[in-house]
């Protein structure tokens, strides 16, 4: 199973350079997973595009739709974010040996709980992933 990180949903819904890989990727994947987390920080992201004038209300609502649609026909599996999600997380952070940001370390709790690779953009979430022996796939522009 693969966990897909909002950078590459949101390289997947908004034009970014990533946008091809993103796309191949997730139509190659069967019902990729995400979190309620994912499509949270989907809508931040498409608000401050909005907001950051790279990309316009009408379009932002149409990217909206476009992803409630799929989640409504079942494109995605959606995984529970879950109390020792958080715990997992807290304890990473509280190593101090990785850059990992709280909502970066529940991605990556709920990906390695959940016996997925995450897939992500981020080089530094998927150097964090590497070091916790956590499966990552890291998508970048070649």
């Amino acid at each position: 199973m693969f966990y897909v990180d909002t950078t590459v949903l949101v390289a997947y819904y908004c034009p970014e350079p990533l946008s091809g890989k993103a796309e191949a990727f997730i139509t190659a994947h069967a019902r990729p997973a995400i979190s309620n987390l994912s499509e949270l920080e989907l809508f931040s992201a498409i608000s401050r595009k909005i907001h950051e004038g790279g990309l316009d209300r009408k379009d932002g609502s149409r990217i909206i739709a476009k992803f409630l649609s799929h989640l409504d026909d079942l494109f995605y599996a959606k995984l529970p974010i879950e109390s020792h999600h958080y715990r997992l997380a807290r304890d990473w952070i509280g190593q101090f040996t990785t850059s990992l940001r709280s909502l970066d370390a529940i991605h990556l709790a709920i990906a390695s709980s959940e016996g997925a690779t995450l897939i992500t953009a981020d080089e530094g979430l998927a150097k964090s992933a590497a070091s916790l022996a956590v499966d990552a796939v890291l998508l970048s522009i070649d």
